[in-house]
């Protein structure tokens, strides 16, 4: 079996030495090398031509974003970042993805000798899937409120009966998610999102969409309503699901036992849609590595929603959506560019687009 040569970036001799140590006696691994600062590493990349690289976020010289950005720019590769759990380095990871690295694992702050064999599972496992990931080349603009805002879908509900919009997604998928919430009109049904990311980021995540949908997007509360115009993000570490009181809809935000080793996890929230949803469902499963969400898309498709898997060749990890379609829980398989309208039409929502169709026929 062909090993996946891996390149580790990070300032720290001492987190060098243990990645190196512990990544190794991985038999599928091979670490070609190691760097201490992205200007060596832009020589050993030449040199060594590794399949990833893990990257630290600060590091002297170049800082990690600078280099991920010239990288993707130039020549893409996988790259899994390694970060602090902190507000600054969930801000930085967040950047670091819309910049195209595929995935990221935090970095303890303190103790990182004993502690950092605890995330050894973790990292080892997003390396391999990195190798495999469709790894796309980037532009270097750099984003703000105003550049990445989308011109949104406009146009009419047709139907009176309150729909929800139910998304999952794990490696990939901030981008994706972005992709589709920043076309969604105003007034667009409710959503609800799970996407596979530690405690603290998805508030982050969820505070850096809202500055550029028309939609309101913020983490999810226990209780909180699903009403149009809004988006939950499930918050890390917890499960979300969908349930109903009368005519409206709420979720409920708790903790429990993992789910295809996720918390939250995309099947929790599927199965409760489709329990308590139904035909009056859109379910949209998109990037992700694992079978997370497969059987609870199938679920809904029993229970009459309108089901949407991403297609293979706009994934960066085509693992989920492909599950979902084997089990058959994808009524419909579409790029990410037809995703919003597809969502929104089986929504009952016309858009401009259709509107002006019918018009002209």
């Amino acid at each position: 079996m062909k090993k996946i040569k891996v390149l580790i970036i990070d300032d720290s001799a001492v987190a060098r030495m243990i990645f190196t140590e512990l990544l190794s006696k991985d038999p599928v691994i091979e670490v070609v090398g190691v760097a201490g600062d992205p200007i060596i590493a832009k020589k050993k990349i030449m040199a060594l031509r590794p399949d990833v690289l893990t990257l630290d976020v600060e590091m002297p010289r170049m800082d990690g974003l600078t280099f991920l950005e010239e990288l993707m720019g130039s020549a893409p590769m996988p790259v899994v970042m390694v970060s602090s759990l902190t507000e600054r380095g969930g801000e930085t990871t967040l950047r670091a993805l819309e910049l195209g690295a595929v995935d990221f694992v935090t970095k303890p702050k303190v103790d990182m000798v004993a502690k950092l064999p605890e995330i050894i599972e973790e990292i080892t496992g997003k390396v391999k899937m990195a190798a495999g990931a469709n790894v796309r080349k980037k532009s270097t603009a750099v984003p703000d409120s105003a550049s990445t805002r989308r011109i949104p879908i406009t146009g009419a509900m047709i139907r009176t009966t309150e729909k929800v919009i139910a998304i999952g997604a794990s490696t990939g998928g901030t981008e994706a998610i972005k992709d589709i919430l920043a076309l969604m009109p105003a007034d667009a049904p409710g959503i609800v999102v799970v996407q596979h990311m530690p405690e603290r980021f998805t508030r982050l995540f969820a505070d850096r969409l809202n500055k550029i949908c028309s939609i309101d997007v913020r983490e999810a509360n226990d209780g909180d309503k699903v009403i149009p115009g809004n988006a939950l993000i499930a918050p890390g570490n917890n499960h979300m699901l969908l349930k109903r009181s009368g005519a409206d809809y709420y979720v409920e935000v708790k903790s429990g036992p993992r789910v295809n080793r996720h918390r939250p996890s995309v099947d929790i929230l599927f199965k409760s849609a489709a329990k308590y949803a139904g035909k009056n469902a859109v379910g949209a499963i998109l990037t992700g590595m694992g079978a997370d969400g497969a059987k609870g898309l199938r679920l809904m498709r029993d229970a009459g929603a309108s089901t949407i898997a991403q297609d293979e060749k706009s994934c960066v990890i085509f693992g989920m959506p492909k599950e979902a379609i084997e089990v058959g829980g994808a009524e419909r398989v579409l790029s990410l560019e037809k995703i919003p309208e597809a969502i929104l039409s089986s929504a009952g929502y016309l858009t401009t687009r259709q509107l002006d169709m019918q018009i002209s026929v």
